[in-house]
């Protein structure tokens, strides 16, 4: 039954892959604590529409237009750019998406659709993601300075990824473990990350003693 439902996985994964092309950009802000008060950070992540999975983009609590040119650099970079075999990204009226950083998309071979203005609902896998960041995990945890927040973020991220089921992927992984085709019973174990705020079963293999 595990190896089925592991197989189904990753199947999912690879037919949702060949149907990639678009993806969605968005900031997400989050209140950081540090010693002289509270800061506002700015999140900027890209989602893949079609497998749902999510690339920081950046993180940063004074964006401008150096910081998103070399954001753009990073995205389109011809070898390990996640936008390097995106068609189409999804953006919204934000002044931070200037036109330098709308034509390095350009140039990649990467088409900009710019949304009409106050229209989140267009751009809903984004907003969704950010809500599932907040709900899940940001709510629950004060940021205590940026290194605090990035381990927060990455650690979303990671189980998000390989280990929260996704409806929109027929309740399957983004990014399933390989099936283990050796014999012997299996058994479920619970795994936590950041000290029980993220929590997923976990299937492991039983050794016959």
């Amino acid at each position: 039954m595990v190896g089925q439902y592991l197989q189904h996985s990753a199947r999912l994964s690879r037919q949702t892959h060949c149907c990639g092309g678009t993806a969605g950009a968005e900031f997400s802000t989050v209140e950081v604590l540090r010693g002289f008060g509270l800061v506002r950070y700015y999140v900027f992540f890209v989602i893949d529409i079609a497998t749902r999975r999510v690339h920081i983009a950046g993180i940063t609590s004074q964006p401008n237009e150096t910081w998103m040119k070399q954001i753009g650099r990073n995205l389109t970079d011809c070898v390990y750019g996640f936008l390097k075999q995106t068609r189409y990204l999804i953006l919204d009226r934000d002044p931070l998406y200037t036109g330098v950083f709308r034509q390095m998309l350009k140039d990649a071979g990467v088409n900009v659709v710019r949304l009409p203005a106050r229209s989140p609902d267009l751009n809903s896998y984004a907003e969704r993601w950010i809500q599932s960041l907040r709900s899940e995990c940001l709510s629950r945890v004060i940021p205590l300075g940026e290194r605090h927040l990035r381990n927060l973020i990455s650690e979303y991220v990671a189980h998000f990824h390989g280990e929260r089921n996704h409806q929109g992927l027929g309740n399957g992984l983004i990014e399933p473990p390989a099936a283990n085709t050796n014999s012997g019973k299996s058994g479920i174990r619970r795994r936590e990350r950041l000290g029980g705020v993220l929590n997923c079963a976990h299937v492991f293999l039983r050794r016959d003693t």
